[in-house]
Parts: structure tokens; sequence; C-alpha cells
């Protein structure tokens, strides 16, 4: 059902955890299976410095998790946006067609942490 490369990340899955100072924190979740992923990201001189994640899942909603942090940690805001969900799927060696949400979820939670950050940076130059 998973390929190899999806059974590494699940069982070792790499950049786990939180960044309690992160510089934005995106939370995505599917309620038809249940999913829940957050991305916290750190953010220096527009790449992504440190990326972490925490996710409530299946095998495969863990792997995303953890290689899209891979595809994500040191590119700039605006190259680990144009990150897409095949591209996730992709990485990983393909994904099972019922699973193939959890790459979009990957994906989403990336996308809303760098929209996080950017509203944080918006909000502090308006209340300078």
């Amino acid at each position: 059902m998973y390929t190899p490369k999806v059974m590494e990340h699940f069982s070792n899955p790499r950049n786990v955890g939180e960044i309690p100072d992160a510089d934005g924190i995106g939370e995505v979740g599917n309620p038809k299976c249940g999913d829940m992923m957050t991305i916290y990201i750190k953010v220096e001189n527009d790449r992504i410095k440190d990326i972490k994640f925490k996710t409530f899942g299946c095998g495969a909603a863990i792997a995303t998790s953890s290689v899209i942090t891979m595809m994500a940690k040191g590119k700039t805001l605006d190259e680990a946006l144009d990150i897409t969900r095949d591209q996730v799927a992709e990485e990983l060696g393909g994904l099972p067609p019922v699973k193939m949400h959890c790459s979009n979820l990957a994906a989403d939670a990336l996308k809303a942490a760098i929209g996080d950050y950017r509203k944080r940076q918006t909000t502090d130059i308006v209340s300078r």
C-alpha cells in the first residue's frame, strides 16, 4: 500500500515538534479522516530557517508532514509557497489514491504557516 519512502518517514519522522517562538503557525485538518497538522516556521532573511510539525493522524499524514518539512527548510517563502500537493506525494514516491488528501493537508499547513507569518509582519508594521 505504501512506498518504502512513506514507511521510512512514518517510522522515522524528521523535524517533529514545536517551535515555541515560531514566526508563523499553520494548522489544518480534515474532518473526514480526523487528520490534524500543525506546521511551525522560523524565518530569517525571507528564508525558512527552521520548521517543525505536530500531526495527529494516519501514517501517510505523518509521512507527508515529515517530508514537507525537508522540502521547505532553507527555501525562500515564495519558493516554499510553490510546493504543490502533487510534489509532496511525488517526493514520497506516491500515495494511495485514498490517502492523497494527506499530501493536501501538508501543503496546506505549510501555506497557512507562511500566511500567518506574513500576516504577523503586516500587523507589526501597522501597529508601529
